[in-house]
């Protein structure tokens, strides 16, 4: 195993900074945790750490400032961003209406040989793999070791944007090893470059930074279907983020509507138009980056994919680095969370963007047994721009423990309709930022309320036919102790349809029944005439 090595070659970087803000940069004497170097036209000079900003210098940026560091560095692209020729860092600027710099971010570039030890076994195994994970965690990084490593037995080409992987210039840096380098002109023609890589020089695997684009999609599924190994990034930190992107879904299989059968709806529990993935996966593995030395696996895209839309329990690996370099890897099985239902969250998936990451939760706990299966726990609900004595009126209809309250603090659910979610109004962004469920209603009916507590109760119609198969053996047992000269029989407390149904089973054995208490706890009574 390699020990970790990290190549920063700061000082190129100080050289092309103006001579005090570089000696307060040294003086700092914090190389190891520094980030960014921060220069703002009219602003006091910063350098960013890992744990916050330091200001440099007691006096404002110049002109002149900006100018001496852009004459001593290599030219700006369309992307506005430019670097030091052979090595890794970059500078990226900031332009006033007119086209002329007034700010610069001279960001650190670090090789850090030996960082892949933590997924080595994942990038050799020949398996195309999508890292994901915020600014700075480390992609490129991991990208730049991937690429040195294999390099050593395959044919590796990378395509290489903003020059972030090989470092500026010509001829490229020596932490991709062997690995060889197509630079391309501007962003916008990254896909055609991936193509072209393919097509061209007869790689066996291709590493790209950033898919941030339809067309790069498209590419990389092109790239992949050829049998070329693929090893890349893109924007998001987790697979929720892909799932939720039109532009990037693809990478993972993308998104399709799908109308079930009555049959397999209720085998699954679930609404007859339901969400699966379309085709299979561009990538096999994808890799959750939560910090340096932190990673979440998904081994196989294709089942995490589906266990997420189908709200089955997910699945994955965790590994991380401690403190002695040593590397762990643990199972890890996140809670266990719903399928996205369009019912209550509007048309077409570009609106379900819109809705909160845990939509639809699932109340495991709702019934804990057969004894308890007519006794769901109470929830409060928060009731925001919708009718109050309508949403009384459905959990009345379906016999469930519903109080409705005043208080955000106090509620375990909030309901509210499309258009007030769609603003963003204040109750709404204080109820997820206290985690609390937020339900979308379409409009302010009855039929969608009932509905939402469906979904809130977990009153698949898997379990609404268990509870009325288990609601009609009680009423025929209960009839043949009548028969059989029981005075009364008390039934379980249940919805209305179900009572409903319990009076007719009665009737048809000439008995006589009647309900009694107040909801949710209206129960029948079977007694002789």
């Amino acid at each position: 195993m390699v020990e970790q090595q990290i190549t920063d070659e700061l000082e190129a970087l100080f050289s092309v900074l103006p001579e005090d803000i570089a000696d307060a940069v040294r003086q700092a004497d914090r190389s190891d945790d520094l980030l960014e170097i921060v220069m703002d036209l009219g602003r006091q000079p910063e350098a960013r750490y890992l744990d916050g900003d330091v200001v440099l210098k007691d006096r404002e940026v110049t002109r002149k400032d900006l100018d001496y560091v852009t004459s001593r560095i290599g030219q700006f692209t369309s992307d506005n961003r430019a670097g030091i020729e052979r090595t890794l860092h970059r500078i990226s600027a900031i332009r006033n209406r007119k086209g002329k710099i007034v700010g610069l971010t001279c960001r650190v570039g670090r090789a850090v040989y030996g960082t892949i030890n933590i997924i080595q076994d994942i990038v050799e195994s020949g398996k195309n793999i999508l890292l994901l994970g915020r600014p700075g965690v480390g992609k490129t990084t991991l990208l730049r070791e991937a690429a040195r490593v294999l390099a050593e037995k395959k044919r590796v080409v990378i395509v290489d944007t903003s020059n972030e992987i090989g470092g500026d210039g010509d001829i490229p840096h020596p932490a991709i090893g062997k690995a060889r380098r197509m630079q391309v002109p501007s962003p916008e023609l990254q896909h055609e470059v991936m193509i072209e890589a393919v097509e061209n020089h007869m790689p066996e695997v291709i590493i790209i930074d950033e898919i941030g684009r339809e067309q790069e999609a498209v590419a990389a599924r092109t790239i992949a279907e050829r049998g070329v190994q693929l090893i890349g990034t893109a924007h998001g930190n987790t697979l929720d983020n892909l799932l939720l992107n039109p532009t990037l879904s693809d990478l993972v299989g993308g998104i399709q509507t799908v109308t079930l059968s009555d049959e397999e709806a209720r085998r699954r529990g679930t609404q007859k138009t339901v969400l699966e993935r379309k085709a299979p996966p561009t990538f096999d593995v994808l890799v959750e980056m939560q910090d340096r030395q932190h990673l979440i696996v998904h081994h196989s895209v294709a089942e995490a994919v589906d266990a997420r839309l189908r709200g089955q329990a997910l699945v994955a690996e965790r590994r991380y680095r401690d403190g002695n370099d040593r590397i762990h890897i643990e199972k890890t099985m996140p809670p266990r969370i719903a399928p996205r239902r369009r019912a209550l969250a509007g048309q077409g998936f570009a609106e379900a963007e819109r809705e909160p990451r845990d939509h639809i939760v699932q109340r495991e706990n709702a019934w804990e047994g057969s004894e308890q299966l007519h006794h769901p726990k109470p929830v409060r609900v928060y009731p925001y721009g919708i009718g109050q004595n309508r949403l009384r009126k459905a959990a009345q209809n379906m016999s469930l423990p519903v109080s409705l309250v005043n208080d955000l603090g106090a509620a375990d659910i909030v309901v509210t309709l499309k258009n007030y979610y769609r603003k963003q109004t204040r109750p709404i962004v204080e109820a997820e930022e206290r985690s609390i469920p937020v339900y979308v209603l379409r409009s302010n009916t009855i039929t969608q309320m009932k509905q939402c507590l469906a979904d809130v109760f977990d009153l698949t119609p898997e379990t609404s036919e268990t509870r009325l198969a288990q609601a009609m053996e009680e009423t025929q047992k209960a009839i043949r102790q009548v028969l059989a000269g029981e005075p009364a029989v008390d039934l379980s407390p249940q919805a209305a349809y179900i009572r409903k149904q319990q009076h007719e089973m009665a009737r048809a054995a000439h008995l006589v029944s009647h309900s009694y208490g107040r909801e949710p706890h209206r129960r029948v009574r079977i007694f002789r005439e």
